[in-house]
């Protein structure tokens, strides 16, 4: 659980910063040219079509952290884009300060966009290695008018705000670590003067000890810039320690959402209590781990009703035909299972 419970009673109270309604994300096959022509000679069958994240309603509200967790490939990362407007979703809404993204005048969707930006996994992949960590950082500012003239003063305060030395500035990305590298992600990110950071695994490749020093960045940077966080992660250790709520997902859907202590000590959904109980613990070192029973099913092929009953040990006949509602369980806990209608 967050160590800043005052910032979270101050975010059950505020506004949303962002706010999805039914948003759903569906990757197709696009055919060419010459499968167009072909297909009108001969019919074929439709491409298939990968539903990353179907029907997703979230909530994040100003100055809180919001932990997303799941196994790889459940669709946190898409959501995190569409939250992010890198993406747009193919159903339902994105909703920014109450207005939907889709439909703001070009002003205002440039400010959105600004207001809400996104640190990326890989602090390598994510940065252009043909840039100097100057262009990397500055260029933004300088285009929408944040910064008059060259902007050095301006550069040298964010990269030192992200904990990185100005002298290195005219380096490029390889001549840096992967924790460096993912500082200036961060100060690239922070030039814009975002209120909204959407962290997309950003410590998953970094080694145990740099992870500790970017997520204490994090913190700190919450709290001296009144920063609201969408915190990607399948480390569950991580998510305790930095959410003041969480969301749990698996195969596009959120299954569970509580606050981050609720989540932790009163779990409600299966996929949730079968993905704590395999954290190991220092008070449970004689029991024997095991893996949740069966692989995550594919995308492109999901089961029927809901998506956890071929591997949840309480799964009943309705599970496998009804999908069951999001609703509430306890005050502020949302949970998406039939057993709860028992």
């Amino acid at each position: 659980m967050s160590e800043t419970a005052p910032v979270l009673e101050r975010a059950t109270l505020a506004e949303p910063i962002i706010e999805l309604r039914g948003v759903s994300k569906r990757f197709g096959h696009t055919p060419g040219i010459v499968s167009q022509l072909l297909g009108r000679i001969r019919p074929r069958a439709p491409a298939p079509v990968v539903r990353a994240v179907d029907a997703v309603d979230l909530v994040v509200r100003r100055g809180e952290v919001l932990g997303l967790v799941g196994e790889s490939g459940c669709g946190k990362s898409t959501l995190g884009r569409m939250v992010a407007g890198i993406m747009p979703p193919s159903d339902g809404q994105v909703m920014y300060r109450g207005r939907d993204r889709a439909t703001l005048d070009p002003a205002a969707a440039r400010q959105a966009r600004l207001r809400v930006q996104m640190i990326f996994q890989d602090p390598y992949a994510s940065l252009n290695p043909r840039l100097r960590v100057s262009e990397i950082v500055g260029e933004a500012p300088r285009v929408h008018g944040l910064v008059k003239g060259g902007g050095e003063d301006y550069l040298d305060a964010q990269l030192r705000r992200a904990g990185l030395d100005p002298a290195y500035k005219r380096r490029y990305p390889h001549q840096f670590s992967g924790g460096q590298r993912q500082r200036i992600g961060i100060a690239r990110a922070l030039a814009v003067q975002p209120e909204f950071l959407v962290c997309d695994e950003a410590v998953a490749a970094l080694d145990v000890s740099i992870q500790a020093q970017i997520l204490n960045l994090f913190m700190d940077l919450r709290q001296e810039l009144d920063l609201t966080y969408l915190f990607i992660s399948h480390d569950l250790g991580v998510v305790e320690h930095l959410s003041d709520r969480v969301a749990i997902m698996y195969l596009g859907r959120v299954v569970e959402q509580a606050d981050a202590e609720e989540v932790f000590t009163r779990p409600n959904h299966p996929y949730t209590q079968a993905l704590l109980a395999e954290v190991p613990r220092l008070d449970s070192r004689a029991r024997r781990f095991t893996a949740i029973k069966g692989e995550i099913p594919s995308p492109l092929n999901p089961p029927a009703g809901c998506h956890f009953h071929p591997r949840c040990p309480h799964a009943f006949a309705r599970c496998s035909t009804e999908v069951p509602a999001l609703k509430d369980v306890a005050p502020g806990h949302r949970s998406a299972c039939h057993l709860n209608d028992g």
